[in-house]
């Protein structure tokens, strides 16, 4: 036996165990490479990947280490006794090797590598192949059976409700923050909402990240029911939710990787809502140049898998292919895009039009799953909800019943970025203004982004302000604006600003 120590590393979701190499209950001479090992002593196994290390500060020759995942994992006190065994590697290993070899895999195949992933049986190379294998080609079917098997065992149930709605979007748009406004004008209709979101992927902000800005979003499940039962609507951050926990991880190694595989967004999405009990589901498509899905070609193949997927899982969806070509709000940032959000909600004379159209087009669709509403009710229905203040007053009562937030600092390092010659706003480059954003700081800091001072379609003066820079640290700052004076995002009739 090995008594128990924890090292506190964190090592993107892989559990790690460390043993010295004059270990007292196990001979590591032999061991050259990562092995796989089970640990036993807690309720259940811990499958990690054992190292070995020549410093008793770290571990002593009686200790078997455990870095922060493994340790939290086997839910043990420092100094209890554990054994370990060495484990062979996974068998499902061998259908990741199939998909390799370009074939198509079964239900029961794409069930045991999301369980095992899910055990963490699989290292971050082992998840990346599957990942890279499934991305040269997936069928129909095997979409379906991926999507079924993470969804897992935990999925939320809403007791008494016929109908519960989500809305969500696939994103590549910055700004686009419709969820949070829908989500209030569908509470203050009354059709349950119960909205998963995530935190910032590879984007200024995700809805979490915004919401966050206004109301707490690390919900538990307890509270996530309790806050849409009494306000009938909720914004909870995913990640935070004991759902779907094996696309936590493959998502983690996904962006780690940069692989962006259509047939897996379709899974995860459908995935996640199907665990949060959701039975109708609006998704938002939206295409162009500089989006994450470019044609309306793939598109169409897009929607048509994602309807199927659906239809074989037993939620109602409506995939609705949508405009892209430009950011849509004036803030990217979650402090600047709640703003934004809370002047739609506010009916402020300056709120963005474009945010606010979108918001009501969306919320219409989500709206019209209640069978008393015909065709083309729901819009005007969502605007009479958002110009009467009942979206506003759901609104606060969500946000007070998840716990209202500190207000954060917009970043106080600032640029003006400006035209150098007249014309018409032409164009807007979603990849540029993004990179620009994650590089201001967006992604780790709320206060951090861009405020977009003209739009598509504008004119604009040389010397006139097209954007404004906002950053929380001179690093990142500094980054940023490298970047924009190489090239702004913006194209001013035909000709590129510099």
């Amino acid at each position: 036996m090995l008594n128990l120590k924890h090292l506190p590393i964190n090592s993107f979701n892989e559990n790690i165990a460390y043993l010295h190499k004059d270990c007292t209950a196990y001979r590591v001479d032999d061991i050259k490479s990562l092995s796989k090992i089970e640990i036993h002593g807690g309720v259940k196994p811990v499958y990690a990947f054992l190292q070995i290390v020549d410093d008793d500060k770290l571990v002593r020759p009686n200790e078997l280490a455990l870095n922060t995942e493994a340790f939290k994992l086997i839910n043990l006190p420092e100094g209890a006794n554990v054994t370990l065994t060495m484990s062979p590697p996974p068998p499902s290993l061998n259908s990741i090797k199939r998909k390799i070899a370009g074939n198509i895999l079964s239900s029961g195949e794409y069930s045991a590598i999301v369980n095992d992933i899910a055990s963490k049986r699989y290292t971050n190379m082992d998840i990346a192949s599957f990942l890279v294998s499934a991305g040269s080609f997936m069928t129909a079917p095997e979409v379906l059976a991926f999507t079924e098997a993470l969804v897992g065992d935990n999925i939320i149930r809403w007791d008494n409700e016929n109908i519960v709605v989500d809305h969500h979007c696939l994103g590549g748009i910055p700004g686009n923050k419709t969820d949070i406004i829908i989500m209030a004008i569908v509470a203050a209709y009354g059709l349950p909402m119960p909205k998963t979101a995530s935190r910032s992927l590879t984007s200024c902000a995700g809805v979490a990240d915004t919401m966050s800005v206004l109301a707490n979003v690390d919900m538990d499940e307890n509270k996530f029911r309790k806050v849409v039962g009494d306000c009938r609507g909720a914004i909870a951050c995913y990640n935070a939710l004991s759902i779907a926990e094996a696309n936590k991880i493959i998502s983690a190694v996904e962006r780690y990787i940069g692989i962006t595989q259509h047939q897996y967004i379709v899974s995860s999405i459908l995935a996640i809502k199907l665990a949060a009990g959701v039975t109708h589901l609006v998704i938002d498509i939206p295409v162009g140049p500089k989006s994450r899905i470019k044609t309306t070609n793939d598109a169409m193949r897009l929607r048509k898998l994602i309807e199927y997927v659906g239809d074989m899982l037993s939620v109602e969806v409506d995939a609705v292919i949508t405009d892209g070509s430009e950011p849509i709000g004036n803030g990217i940032g979650a402090v600047l895009e709640a703003r934004d959000v809370m002047k739609v909600l506010r009916n402020k004379d300056d709120a963005p039009q474009d945010l606010r159209e979108k918001s009501l087009f969306l919320a219409g669709r989500v709206l019209e799953f209640d069978p008393k509403l015909r065709g083309g009710q729901g819009y005007y229905v969502a605007k009479e909800l958002l110009n009467s203040g009942r979206a506003l007053e759901a609104m606060n009562k969500i946000i007070h019943a998840q716990g209202k937030a500190p207000q954060p600092q917009l970043g106080h390092l600032t640029r003006d970025v400006v035209a150098t010659a007249a014309g018409v706003v032409e164009s807007i480059d979603n990849e540029r203004i993004n990179k620009i954003g994650v590089l201001a700081g967006a992604s780790k800091y709320q206060g951090a982004g861009l405020d977009l001072l003209k739009k598509v379609g504008d004119k604009v003066e040389q010397g006139e302000t097209l954007y404004r820079l906002h950053s929380v640290n001179s690093t990142d700052f500094a980054f940023a604006n490298s970047v924009v004076d190489g090239y702004t995002g913006y194209e001013i009739s035909g000709r590129s600003v510099y």
